[in-house]
């Protein structure tokens, strides 16, 4: 056991972190810098597919790599066959991430319908027969993200889940308060994290349906859990997280972005994906952002579309830089 690192495991667990969700083609290492910088404590990397990362393929190998800013990062890894996640999870230690988090929770039928993700669901013994096995094999703090089951409350394993994962020795769990089969449908259903963290030493952390600062301070005041994880509202409105973290640390709710954050917002992710990327595809894969940067914006929609019609970073410089100028 690296003891170094579990101290610092329980020590960032002690102060109510906002964690960013693992969440494929969104939290790359430039997105999640942007996430650290307007509050997020911990993020987790894309899902890397084991058997990717075994065979040496480069983009599961890019998604496990990190920067030197990423300290507080997990990676997250996926796979059906505990043998290989154990491996992987060997490998993974390498990069020297933060912990080494399994993805049991993933709901997409390519993934879940092959005994990966939420998958592991179907077979709970197995679920903990497979982290004890990764525990075993590494030396950093292992992490299991999970939901509360398969389908109806008849089959809700969690609360004896969580249990069995505590005494496997995996470190924390982060439960998104649906089952598999709702997807994201539906509403999250926090009080299920609140029975787990009942049941369980570890930190347990809340995640489903936390759209907002209050939503935040309200998910943590009724499940009493160690932290929050944030997800899918992330992708458009990173704000969220310092607007969490001071509701949380303050009790004060800070002003949403102003216009000009906003434009700066999609001017330094442009320019932060292009450098990592090139172009044109640094500029394409900025676009699933631009709707939630620019909500509220006057004439947003329109500079939406424009921004939406160029693969040149000069001219979708230049098209901000004409925004920023009427928004002055």
């Amino acid at each position: 056991m690296n003891r170094a690192a579990h101290e610092r495991f329980r020590s960032l667990y002690s102060k109510r972190p906002i964690v960013l969700a693992p969440m494929e083609d969104v939290t790359d290492v430039v997105f999640r810098r942007l996430c650290r910088g307007r509050g997020a404590t911990i993020a987790l990397t894309e899902f890397v597919n084991v058997e990717g990362l075994l065979r040496g393929c480069r983009n599961a190998r890019r998604k496990m790599q990190l920067a030197d800013d990423d300290g507080l990062t997990a990676v997250q890894i996926y796979g059906a066959n505990p043998e290989r996640l154990a491996e992987a999870a060997r490998f993974a230690e390498s990069a020297e991430p933060l912990f080494i988090d399994i993805n049991c929770g993933c709901w997409v039928p390519k993934i879940a319908g092959r005994g990966a993700g939420a998958g592991w669901l179907r077979d709970p013994a197995a679920m903990v027969a497979m982290a004890r096995m990764v525990v075993s094999s590494v030396s950093l703090p292992v992490t299991i993200k999970t939901r509360i089951g398969l389908g109806p409350e008849s089959h809700m394993p969690i609360v004896d889940l969580a249990q069995r994962l505590q005494d496997a020795g995996v470190a924390a769990i982060a439960i998104h308060c649906r089952t598999a089969q709702m997807g994201h449908a539906g509403a999250a259903d926090w009080s299920w994290a609140a029975r787990a963290r009942e049941s369980v030493s570890i930190p347990v952390v809340v995640n489903g349906d936390v759209r907002s600062g209050p939503d935040a301070l309200r998910a943590l005041r009724e499940t009493g859990c160690a932290g929050v994880m944030i997800g899918r509202r992330a992708i458009e409105h990173p704000w969220v997280f310092r607007e969490a973290r001071s509701l949380l640390d303050q009790d004060v709710e800070v002003a949403p972005p102003t216009p000009e954050e906003r434009i700066a917002l999609c001017r330094e992710h442009l320019l932060a994906n292009v450098a990592r990327r090139g172009e044109p595809f640094g500029v394409r894969c900025t676009r699933r952002h631009l709707a939630g940067y620019l909500k509220g914006l006057p004439g947003g929609a329109a500079l939406r579309r424009q921004l939406n019609g160029s693969d040149s970073l000069q001219e979708c410089l230049a098209i901000l830089g004409g925004a920023l100028a009427c928004a002055a």
